[in-house]
């Protein structure tokens, strides 16, 4: 797995993975239940995840739709 997007907006990661799935990329959100350890005040990024083979196109997916990768 390749770590493609860190975010701590959550609706970012929902338009994310909207996107890839929409293209066929499976990808997996982690840390999704962070907000259990932080208070629900929003402070750790989630990352969102998608194969090796993957990445490449997923990155430029992102970018293409103007998402800040977080990096």
């Amino acid at each position: 797995m390749h770590e493609i997007l860190r975010t701590t907006d959550p609706t970012v990661m929902a338009f994310a993975t909207a996107l890839l799935r929409g293209e066929g990329i499976d990808c997996f959100p982690l840390d999704h239940n962070m907000s259990v350890l932080e208070g629900s005040i929003g402070i750790l990024p989630r990352r969102l995840m998608v194969r090796r083979a993957d990445a490449a196109a997923a990155i430029a997916i992102l970018e293409d739709n103007g998402i800040d990768r977080g990096y």
